[in-house]
């Protein structure tokens, strides 16, 4: 192993972790690597370059602010390769067709699928009385078996009526939703924000707690214009990007 790394010049003015952090984006650039292949373990790079854990972490931090790597918690650092653009939250479209559309296989973990009564905030958003019961389907996305983003999501009970007693995990929840259901969503409104993971979020995408984060709240009408859908998605931003497309600005 340590002859695939270039050699550790101490009493120089480059920082050790900056030489470090070279001879890994050579490593990435020059050596074959390919998006999701392992980096060698913390330990394992202690001894190949003969320095301390502390300046192995500095350059590998230094490589996920730069989009070099990721990191999955208890797992280690993995080649990032490009960013996906996600178009879905500028259409109706829910993210498993977008996956579809581009051959990457979709698998989902379902946290939660019950029916349930809303929050003060759904309440609000859908413009329903606390009483008005909604079906709740929360769920962790992930695309290629890597984590991708969390959707919390409701929708009025009597439009997806026995929706809370479908398996889920094998289909799309909009593709569900409309050929069951008949379900069309023709207009959203949505809202964006960054954020810091909370503990419980960060383990669901196997990353640490505190890390950036983009939360886009939506809500979905359909044909006459009611209000019948809610979802908060968490993205991870070094896996991916939104894309929004814009016309008709004065």
């Amino acid at each position: 192993m340590p002859d695939r790394f270039g050699c550790i010049e101490r009493g120089t003015s480059m920082p050790l972790w900056s030489q470090v952090k070279a001879s890994l984006t050579m490593l990435i650039r020059e050596d074959g690597l390919k998006e999701h292949d392992r980096l060698p373990s913390e330990s394992e790079l202690c001894k190949s370059f003969g320095v301390s854990r502390t300046v192995i972490r500095e350059a590998l931090s230094q490589m996920v602010n730069e989009g070099l790597i990721y990191r999955l918690q208890g797992k280690g650092a993995f080649v990032r390769g490009h960013r996906d653009e996600q178009k879905f939250v500028g259409t109706t479209m829910g993210f498993s067709g977008e996956m579809a559309e581009k051959k990457q296989n979709v698998t989902r973990k379902i946290l939660r699928q019950e029916v349930t009564y809303p929050t003060p905030r759904i309440s609000r958003m859908l413009q329903i009385d606390p009483s008005h019961p909604i079906v709740a389907v929360d769920r962790v996305m992930l695309v290629e078996g890597v984590p991708r983003l969390i959707v919390r999501w409701a929708m009025l009970q009597e439009t997806v009526p026995g929706l809370e007693r479908i398996q889920l995990e094998s289909r799309s929840l909009y593709d569900t939703i409309n050929r069951q259901f008949g379900v069309r969503l023709v207009r959203a409104d949505r809202w964006i924000e960054a954020v810091s993971l909370s503990a419980p979020d960060a383990e669901l995408l196997e990353v640490e707690a505190g890390k950036a984060a983009l939360k886009v709240e939506s809500v979905c009408v359909n044909e006459v214009g009611h209000p019948i859908e809610y979802y908060i998605a968490t993205f991870l931003t070094d896996r991916s990007r939104l894309h929004l497309s814009v016309s008709s600005l004065g």
